[in-house]
């Protein structure tokens, strides 16, 4: 038995599992392996730190100087 290169090997494997689950299930399949990195709460948190009532207090804000 012939050993073969990794290229080869991925692509027959890929080949393989989209012509089995197709193309979406095999995203699926291959993000089960990989989930991320970093914490997504923290992120979120620092991204979006203004509360419900500054953001609509924003609104309302550039609502008002849309109708001026």
């Amino acid at each position: 038995m012939k050993i073969k290169p990794i290229a080869q090997l991925q692509y027959e494997g890929i080949s393989a599992l989209i012509e089995k689950l197709g193309p979406v299930d095999t995203a699926r399949f291959f993000r089960i392996f990989n989930p991320g990195t970093g914490d997504y709460t923290t992120e979120r948190q620092r991204l979006f730190h203004e509360s419900m009532d500054d953001l609509i207090a924003e609104m309302k804000v550039l609502e008002d100087k849309s109708q001026s």
